[in-house]
Order: C-alpha cells, then sequence, then structure tokens
C-alpha cells in the first residue's frame, strides 16, 4: 500500500470519489482489497506494476496495431492486383501515423472537380487500360 500509495489513490478518486484517508471510516478494507482486485489494464496502479500490459490497453496501442493491418492489406491487395495483371506492382504508400510527414495529408486543388471533367478523366483511364489488354 505505502509503495504504490499515489496510484492506488488516483484510482479511487478517480473512480470512486473515495480517498485514503477515507479507509475505515466510510470505505472499508474489504471493499478497498476487492477494488484493488479488481482493477484493470487501464488503471494507474497497473501503469506502475506492469508497464508492459498497460500499454496492451490505450487506445494509441490498438491504433498502431488497425494502421500495420491497413499497410499489410494494402501490400496484398498490390499483389493480388499485380499477379493479375502481369505488371511489376508499385508500393503502396503506408498509413499516415501520427509524427510522420505523408504526402496523404496534404491537399490537391480548391475544391470538387466539375462532373464533366471528372467522366473525361474516367473514360481516359479506361481508355488506356483496354489498350494494354
Amino acid at each position: 500500500m505505502r509503495e504504490h500509495r499515489k496510484a492506488i489513490e488516483y484510482d479511487l478518486v478517480s473512480r470512486t470519489g473515495y480517498t485514503i484517508n477515507d479507509i475505515g471510516r466510510s470505505l472499508d478494507w474489504g471493499a478497498l482489497s476487492s477494488f484493488i482486485e479488481n482493477l484493470g489494464f487501464d488503471s494507474a496502479l497497473m501503469r506502475e506494476l506492469e508497464p508492459e500490459y498497460h500499454i496492451w490497453d490505450t487506445r494509441a496501442k490498438t491504433n498502431a496495431i488497425l494502421a500495420d493491418i491497413y499497410d499489410v492489406l494494402a501490400m496484398i491487395n498490390v499483389n493480388l492486383v499485380s499477379i493479375g495483371s502481369g505488371k511489376k506492382a508499385k508500393r503502396p504508400k503506408p498509413y499516415n501515423r501520427p509524427g510522420s510527414e505523408n504526402e496523404t495529408t496534404k491537399r490537391i486543388g480548391s475544391g470538387a472537380l466539375p462532373v464533366k471533367e471528372l467522366e473525361e478523366w474516367i473514360e481516359k483511364k479506361r481508355q488506356q487500360y483496354v489498350k494494354h489488354d
């Protein structure tokens, strides 16, 4: 209790409104014991006791895993298209992560493309692919 007093008090106050001074008065020792035994990986106490497990319960870790999955799926998709077309695949850009410089965050143009221009561009691309087949 003494070694992890600040973490326990933080968890108590933030989750229940009790403080260490309430133990033995309005909060009995059994309730405190039950509270501590049922704290999850997102608690301050768990951050102190098991820091390597705490990181697995964070949104940042989940987002990093999802970005990795996105990158793998993009690579699989490019490889499958490459196999079907017989052309060498262009490596896809990784999903933009915080702190990384990535061209996908740059804005190109000032607004929406007019429908007529979009239709012409699509037809041009369609013709290019038809000529290669």
